[in-house]
């Protein structure tokens, strides 16, 4: 039975793409897909529908939606339930929800710093807490962790953004150390500028930023490895270089 690949901030960006890539090329795929707009998700339902093979219900794409705010514990448990009921185990994980909202340190927010953490980093751990024992239990899993350059290298006004996936890269590295001998594999994602519905109107030239499929990709690739090859980390970089 193909895999259950259950991906987080799925509405829109890369989440989507990743969506849209693993329909189209791997016939059977069974997605979950979560984020908190149900109407964004159904559009992509929809498109990862179509885009799957089209040659029979056995051959085909299955695709659900489970509407969830994974920075919050009790909505993350009564998502975990619900795919649990329908799917009974995930086996690839992909946490890619997150936002970003720049300031300079000394003028960040208390609350603007706080809604960082929880949409990039705690969001990592809540959904990870409940879907990774099944992994272990069953001896076999896939996580994918959505860092950032920002995770790699701090900048001017990212104070909240830099940390959190700073905080994201480290808890991938935990992750990776606890959970390489239990037949799970954990990679930490770190794209630099990638189209998103949020670059619409910056004035940001298309040639400066990654496609959001060139992204997703990736993560397809790196899933097919060989189960005795990890990919621990991976940086995907603008050809011209960093914004």
């Amino acid at each position: 039975m193909k895999p259950v690949v259950l991906i987080t901030g799925a509405s829109q960006g890369i989440g989507a793409a990743i969506a849209k890539v693993f329909a189209r090329e791997m016939p059977g795929v069974r997605l979950a897909l979560v984020a908190r707009s149900a109407k964004n998700l159904g559009t992509v339902a929809r498109a990862c529908a179509k885009a799957g093979p089209s040659t029979g219900l056995r051959a085909g794409t299955t695709v659900e939606i489970f509407p969830c705010d994974v920075s919050d514990e009790a909505s993350v448990a009564a998502m975990a339930q619900a795919v649990m009921k329908r799917f009974g185990a995930v086996d690839v994980l992909v946490n890619n929800a997150g936002k970003f909202a720049g300031a300079p340190f000394t003028e960040m927010s208390v609350a603007d710093f706080d809604r960082m953490y929880a949409a990039n980093l705690r969001s990592v751990f809540l959904v990870s807490r409940a879907f990774v024992p099944g992994m272990i239990k069953r001896g076999r899993g896939d996580i994918f962790n959505m860092s950032s350059i920002a995770g790699l290298g701090a900048y001017p006004g990212g104070a909240g953004y830099c940390a959190a996936k700073f905080g994201v890269t480290g808890l991938s590295k935990v992750m990776r150390t606890e959970l390489k001998d239990k037949g799970v594999r954990v990679c930490c994602v770190h794209p630099g500028a990638t189209w998103s519905p949020s670059w619409a109107g910056s004035g940001v030239k298309a040639e400066r930023i990654m496609p959001a499929e060139d992204v997703a990709r990736a993560f397809l690739d790196i899933y097919r490895l060989g189960r005795r090859t990890v990919v621990e980390e991976i940086v995907l970089r603008p050809q011209l270089g960093d914004l």
